[in-house]
């Protein structure tokens, strides 16, 4: 069963680390979208280096049969004026509407620890009042709606060293946001990661997901960096992440799940790990080939 809904895309953070600019400096905004297009992928994300006006790099992605799927924005809903954080929104928003995007990745940043290297990701990862629950599930909803001015929607990134990482703090949010503004995002890297179950998150949120990151777990570094306290960054430098095919993860299951569910829309590879150790190009065409061996697609 092959399916004609979804588009296959990846994320330059494997080229460049946005989080940490020193892996990957070496690497250009060309470069990395030639190897991605090299590899047989349609679409990107967006990273630091990629042009901020939306005519020059729609003109370096267009040569390379590019697309934009979506890009981050980082959100600071339980910790900032909700003004703060809409005035930033629609300026992402404008931009990726522009670009053709149509939805918008949004993670909560309030009390992140994932951009803090001496944090440790597991011992203290944030958990949110019941008032900042409140202001995250208003405040998410706002956005949505900002969103469907421009006919998009948001996509909720779960991620570790946040306040939803969890599958109990997934079904909360879930729970309490109207399923017309808030949408999900699928990251099976995270999940893993953080000892979730991917299958249980998709097939109880196939409805909502709208959008889908394919990583992998090398299970030995993810247990080294658990052992030894390690922060999130950290856990990138050491190698946790990997990408389909080279880590622990059996992706046949989840992508029959996908293909089952008639989902609709983008799936980035997504793999942050050290460029000096792991070559972009050849971790992009590695993974490329194991989604086709185990799709079709």
């Amino acid at each position: 069963m092959i399916s004609n809904k979804i588009q296959l895309g990846c994320a330059p953070i494997a080229w460049t680390n946005d989080d940490m600019p020193e892996l990957g400096s070496e690497n250009t905004f060309e470069q990395c979208i030639s190897e991605m297009a090299l590899a047989g992928y349609t679409g990107t994300e967006i990273g630091n280096k990629y042009p901020k006006n939306p005519k020059v790099l729609k003109e370096y992605l267009e040569l390379r049969n590019l697309k934009v799927a979506s890009a981050w924005f980082s959100a600071f809903l339980t910790t900032k004026p909700f003004e703060e954080t809409k005035k930033e929104f629609i300026k992402h928003r404008d931009f990726l509407h522009a670009m053709g995007a149509k939805v918008i990745v949004v993670a909560e940043q309030g009390h992140s620890i994932q951009g803090k290297i001496k944090e440790p990701v597991f011992e203290n990862k944030p958990y949110f009042t019941e008032q900042e629950w409140d202001k995250l599930t208003k405040g998410l909803e706002s956005l949505g709606e900002l969103a469907h001015e421009k006919g998009m929607e948001i996509v909720y990134h779960h991620h570790m060293g946040t306040g939803v990482q969890t599958t109990e703090e997934i079904d909360r949010l879930m729970q309490n946001t109207d399923p017309d503004k808030v949408k999900l995002l699928f990251d099976t890297g995270h999940l893993v990661f953080s000892g979730e179950d991917p299958m249980e998150i998709f097939n109880k949120y196939q409805s909502r997901i709208q959008h889908i990151h394919f990583k992998d777990i090398r299970e030995k570094v993810a247990k080294e960096v658990k052992g030894k306290k390690d922060s999130f960054l950290t856990a990138v430098k050491k190698g946790t992440f990997t990408v389909p095919g080279d880590g622990m993860i059996d992706f046949k299951p989840i992508m029959e799940a996908i293909l089952k569910s008639e989902y609709e829309g983008w799936i980035i590879v997504e793999a942050e790990q050290d460029p000096a150790k792991a070559n972009p190009y050849k971790y992009a065409l590695k993974a490329r080939k194991y989604i086709k061996e185990i799709s079709g697609i």
